[in-house]
């Protein structure tokens, strides 16, 4: 007894006090947990109708677990695949080399057809991505808008035209119209398609559309005038003849007296040869 005090000596009341409390709980614990009974009053009946619909349900769980993974595929652009993403959906490495040196060129996909074009996947694989292809907005509206059917064009005679029939033409605003009827109705109406190309600042593929829409039906008929009894200011005022040409063909006259063939303005000097078909459309030799 003499040994215990002694070695509780170095506690101060308190601990001490603590000490023995703690033991006290220790004791009694022990002391419950074997002689209290801790189990349920009521036995799990596995027989029961909730423990069988439980069980059920997790073994739907356990089964759905053992299945498979399923990857859904979300709609995409071809343009953005990655060679990964690429050998996923079936793209050989061959194709997706294709596929990756057209993306460095900085160049898009805009198409099915474009795609296997330029991967060269089969048809098989094609119809397989096609479906998970998603373009542009505006890729698709152009696309739509070729399925369109085109209306038929009503051609018509492009020497009856006015402006306002000319403003349907893509690129042709009524200042162009206008431009161009001017230009006819100073030419007198025109007798060769290419006379159109004449007019200034109209477009090689704008005036190709014209032409698409506009005929010449009739060539115009022209009052010609006689190259020998015409004046100097009459010549001069026709079209594709400016003032040296008027003078080399008033100067040839004088030496010949008399032009009997407009094929004769050929052998004047610096007669344009390439407008002869048209120079002779306001000619005549009398």
């Amino acid at each position: 007894m003499k040994n215990i005090k002694t070695h509780f000596y170095w506690y101060n009341k308190r601990q001490r006090n603590g000490f023995l409390f703690l033991v006290i709980i220790i004791i009694v614990a022990q002391a419950a947990y074997i002689f209290i009974d801790f189990s349920p009053d009521k036995m799990l009946i596995l027989s029961s109708k909730e423990t069988i619909q439980l069980q059920k349900e997790i073994d739907s769980l356990k089964a759905l677990k053992a299945q498979p993974k399923k990857y859904v595929i979300r709609p995409f652009n071809p343009s953005f695949l990655t060679g990964y993403k690429a050998y996923s959906l079936g793209l050989n490495t061959d194709e997706i080399d294709k596929l990756l040196a057209y993306r460095k060129q900085d160049k898009y996909i805009n198409s099915a057809k474009q795609f296997q074009k330029i991967t060269g996947v089969s048809d098989s694989l094609l119809a397989v991505l096609k479906p998970l292809f998603k373009f542009p907005d505006w890729v698709m509206a152009k696309q739509n808008e070729a399925k369109k059917p085109k209306e038929p064009i009503i051609i018509k005679n492009i020497n009856t035209v006015i402006a306002q029939d000319l403003v349907v033409v893509k690129g042709i605003g009524l200042k162009t119209a206008n431009r161009i009827i001017n230009y006819r109705n100073m030419i007198k109406g025109f007798t060769f398609k290419s006379q159109l190309y004449e007019v200034y600042y109209l477009d090689t593929i704008v005036a190709n559309r014209v032409l698409e829409r506009f005929r010449i039906f009739k060539k115009p008929e022209i009052d010609k005038i006689n190259v020998n009894t015409a004046t100097f200011k009459e010549i001069l005022h026709l079209p594709y003849i400016d003032y040296q040409l008027t003078k080399n063909i008033f100067d040839y006259k004088r030496e010949v007296t008399e032009i009997k063939d407009l094929e004769e303005l050929k052998k004047i000097e610096g007669f344009p040869l390439d407008k002869f078909d048209r120079i002779v459309l306001y000619l005549k030799a009398e």
